[in-house]
Parts: structure tokens; sequence; C-alpha cells
């Protein structure tokens, strides 16, 4: 048996979408028998004079049958003797073309339905355009309603040459092209005696035969870290859905933005210990010892990753208020959500032709390219180089609607992993050197962005920078990293000490943590206190904790600046 093809059917409004399923599931005798029953009954009060309506088997809500047509996503899933479906039935108009995305963004092929009486249409385009944006690659174009036009090869071979063009339009691969009648069943589930003219096969036995699998692998093994599980202070485990590649017990993997290697020492999958796992397998691992690692991150090994600020997407708009350049939006990619801003629309694409048209809007289920910057680097890549890490959402702050899809198809401004960032080391303690990040309000997007500019490796015996655009220092004070339980005393502006937390006392001086924040402790039980706190902590981002110990302002500011 075939393994599961997820599959998407979109097209034209009343292009026959939900009929052309409900034949399948009816003519394979995939539905209950109170269910035929139903749909009997049904089909009396409907449009077909009492002739079975099989569109009605897939559309559910009530106020779809009212009007006709699908306005929802109806996900269907079914089994036939060769193979294992999950099928979207999505609406044909205009107006929920984000419910079609929605359903494309799932599936590994996509039936297009054109009316033989009408031809390729602009939703046509449009269906076609979204379902290579969303990383389709294989496409059935059903060639619906041959009934009406008398089962004309003439007629087909036209409509042939226009699917030809868009294929040659879009790029398009792994095409297929059926004549078909949903509602008389032609080519549906068996061959056609009315179109003897088409010498290939009917409709669900190509589904049931067509490999969707790719031979281009992405490259090594990530997995985006989708929740940090710490039950106690003796266990850390990082949880996720592994993307792509394997990973097994004593590999060395790097943590992506913050670039440290580590060693894996434990695959949990669901509660059993294993020696490795692969794509697709949701796991928890945990490492060989303590990294900078929260929901959003990625632990990568031979997948060439990097952190980057400055995003090109395509995107489609879903959103009934138009893009505005230079909004504030959630960036939702992988596992991470991050402020952003649209910083330009290089092109709008005309669904009609691809042309590139200059925009400075885009209006709901409009395309465009963009450009993108985030608040600081995340772990991204090239749609078509890490499928997980090049697809997106941008949310509406203050609504929480999505307002759009899209794919990244260039990435630039890349934050160095590991450079990014400043840095102390002593022997083999070495901590994070956040202290030296710049705060900026952009006076473009009206947004805090935090950089954090190249810097050296700092040591005992070295003097540090107490100024910067937005912070400073006085020129003796104590750091405790807690990520790293690492502290650094600096005394007129020379590293003193590089320690561990365990061992440190205080020492009279002002306290800062690994951010450059005041720590609020003034003797040595009170530091104690803030680092015994930190250890029982279930989740090291709590906001209560660093509200109770820190202020952001003492040694820190936010400078004005145009990016």
């Amino acid at each position: 048996m075939k393994g599961l093809l997820k599959f998407i059917t979109c097209g034209s409004v009343d292009d026959g979408k939900s009929t052309l399923i409900g034949h399948i599931l009816y003519d394979a005798k995939l539905i209950y028998a109170d269910q035929e029953k139903a749909l009997e009954l049904d089909s009396k009060v409907g449009s077909r004079n009492g002739d079975i309506d099989y569109s009605l088997l897939l559309d559910g809500l009530m106020a779809e049958r009212e009007q006709g047509i699908t306005i929802d996503v109806a996900y269907r899933y079914f089994t036939t003797d060769h193979r294992s479906f999950i099928v979207a039935d999505t609406p044909g108009h205009e107006e929920y073309t984000r419910n079609m995305a929605v359903g494309a963004s799932f599936a590994d092929l996509a039936v297009i339905l054109i009316d033989a009486s009408q031809g390729v249409l602009v939703q046509t385009r449009r269906h076609a355009r979204i379902c290579k944006l969303m990383g389709i690659r294989h496409f059935v174009f059903a060639v619906n309603k041959m009934d009406l036009v008398s089962y004309s090869e003439a007629r087909f071979n036209e409509i042939v040459e226009q699917i030809n063009r868009l294929k040659t339009e879009l790029s398009l691969e792994n095409i297929q092209i059926i004549p078909l009648s949903a509602t008389e069943g032609d080519n549906v589930t068996v061959k056609s005696k009315n179109i003897p003219w088409y010498n290939g096969v009917p409709l669900l036995e190509y589904l049931e035969t067509v490999d969707v699998s790719t031979s281009e692998e992405e490259q090594g093994f990530y997995m985006p870290v989708q929740r940090v599980c710490r039950p106690d202070h003796t266990f850390r485990g990082f949880q996720g859905q592994i993307e792509s590649g394997t990973v097994s017990v004593g590999d060395e993997i790097v943590t992506l933005p913050s670039n440290e290697k580590a060693r894996v020492k434990q695959i949990l999958l669901t509660d059993k210990n294993v020696e490795s796992a692969f794509k697709g397998q949701p796991v928890t691992i945990t490492l060989d010892k303590e990294v900078d690692v929260s929901r959003g991150c990625v632990i990568a090994k031979s997948a060439n990753l990097a952190p980057y600020q400055k995003l090109t997407i395509s995107a489609l708009w879903m959103d009934d208020e138009p893009l505005t350049v230079g909004k504030d939006y959630l960036v939702k990619l992988g596992t991470k959500t991050i402020p952003g801003i649209v910083t330009k629309i290089e092109y709008a694409v005309d669904v009609n032709t691809g042309e590139h048209i200059p925009a400075d809007t885009l209006s709901k289920n409009g395309i465009a390219v963009c450009k993108l910057l985030l608040t600081e680097p995340i772990v991204a890549d090239l749609f078509a180089n890490h499928k997980t890490l090049g697809e997106l959402i941008l949310i509406d702050r203050v609504t929480n609607m999505t307002s759009a899809c899209g794919v990244v198809e260039e990435v630039s401004q890349k934050g160095t992993p590991g450079a990014n960032r400043a840095s102390f080391k002593q022997g083999s303690l070495e901590a994070r050197g956040d202290i030296f990040e710049e705060f900026y309000y952009d006076t473009a997007s009206l947004n805090v962005l935090k950089y954090q500019p190249v810097r050296e490796t700092y040591t005992v015996g070295d003097s540090i920078p107490l100024q910067g655009d937005s912070y400073s220092y006085p020129n003796s004070f104590d750091i405790i990293v807690l990520r790293d339980s690492v502290a650094v005393t600096v005394r007129n502006g020379v590293i003193t000490s590089i320690t561990s937390t365990d061992s440190y006392q205080y020492g009279g001086v002002p306290v800062v943590n690994g951010r450059g924040f005041e720590v609020l402790a003034d003797s040595n039980e009170k530091v104690q206190q803030f680092l015994s706190e930190y250890k029982q902590l279930a989740d090291i981002n709590d906001s209560e904790f660093f509200a109770k110990w820190v202020k952001f302002d003492t040694y820190r500011k936010i400078v004005i600046k145009n990016l």
C-alpha cells in the first residue's frame, strides 16, 4: 500500500469540488449506510431534482447548503485498498482565498478543477499560484463537467493548451490532466465509456498510485524547539518535532542562534529512551551541558543554518485591512514568534499575467514580494532549502488576525552565530556578553530593536568597554550570567575574576545580570537567594522572577536612531 496522500481540491465557484470528492466516497463505498440514506433524503430537497447531490457529503455546515457553496475548509479522511487519504475541500470564491491557502499549506498534491465550458479562469490561475507558493509540487487539473460540452475532445484540447501556458508561466512540475464529470461519475473512480479518446487512468486510480515523495531531502538534522521541559532542577529537556535528518545519542549538535556545541545525552520518544530518532518524530532531547536554548531556538547537525535579521518573502495578504509598510506585526516562523516590520513592498504580482507591479500597499488576497525586518536575528532559511524554517505567517498585534502567510525567498543581514555577542572566558568557563547589546528605537518603524555588535572575547586582566550608545556601567561592578552559571567581577574597568556562580560571593559593588540589567540585591544573602530562586524555576524565562529581581533602566537606555 502507498503512503498517506494529503491533497487539496480547489477551483472557481461551482466547479464541482465537493461533488467530486463526494462521488469518490460514494462510488468507493467509503460511507456508512446511515450516511448514504441521509444523503439520499437530503438530495430530494436539493438542486438536482431528486438525484443524489454528492457535494452534501462534504458540505457539513447548514449555511453552506443553503447557499449552495462551500465557505469553509472541509477535511475528510478515507482509505481505499491501495492508499489512505486526507482531502481538504476548499472554497472557490475569491473572498475565501485565505481559507484555500490554509488547506494548501498541509497538502502534497493539488486537484484543481476547471469547468470545461469556461476553461482556465482568474481563480484557476490564483489557486495554482498559491499552491505553488505553499510548496505543492504535484498538480492534477481535473477538467470537470465534460458532459456539458458533449464530451468534446476538441474542447478538452483547447483547455490543455491553456493549462500548458499556465504550467510554463508558473514553472509547475508533475502535472496530470484528466477529463471527467463529477456529477455523472465519468473518469472519477472508473474509466468512462463517454470519453473513449482519453487513454489515461481515472482520477482515483491516479491518486492511489502517484508518488509525491521528493528526492531532494533537506540537508542535515534540525529540530525547532517547541518547549523546554524542566520539571525540576535535575532535568532539562528540549522538546519538538524533528523536521529533517536523524539524531543519535552521542552526536555533537549546535544550538542556534547561540551557536553552542554540546552532545546528545538522552533521547526520549514519549516516555521511552531511544538511541536515535528521525524526521517526523516528536522527541525530548537532553544535552551533556547547559546551553542557551528556549522556545523558538533550533537544535541542528550538519544543516548549514544561521540566524538572519532581514528576510525577503513572497506573501499572500489575508487581512481585511490592507498591508501598511512600517507597521509592526508578529512574525511566526518555525516555533519562534517575534516582532517584525514590513519595510518595503518590492512589487505586487498580477495573478492573471504574473507581471510585477509597483505597489506601496497590498489588499486582501493580493500576492507580493516584501522586505521584512525582525527585531533580532532568528534561525531562518530559504523555503526551497528547509521548508519549516522558510514558511511564516504575519499576525496583527492588535486584532490577533493572521494577516499574511508567506515563504522566505532571500535572507540577509546574517547574525554570525556565536560572534554576535561579546563573551567572557577563563579556562573551561565561558559566558555570553549580552551586557554589550544596544537597544535602539527605530524612527521609521516605531519599534525598539536590539543589536549585538561583534566583540572580542574577554578574560581576566582585560579592560572592557563601560560605555556604549545605550549602556553606561560603573567602573566597578559584578556580572552574573545566569544561564551560564558564571560570575564576572570588574574593578576599575578591568576583569579581575571569572568564576562559577556556586563560588561567587557578593563584593559590595553593583550587580548586573547577563543583559546588563541591575540586580536588586545589595548583600550576599540576597544574591544567594536570587541564584537559588533561579535554579528552582520551571521556566528560565519566568517574567515574575525577573520583574522581582532586575531593573532595566539603571545602566541602560533606549536610543532613538533611524535604522
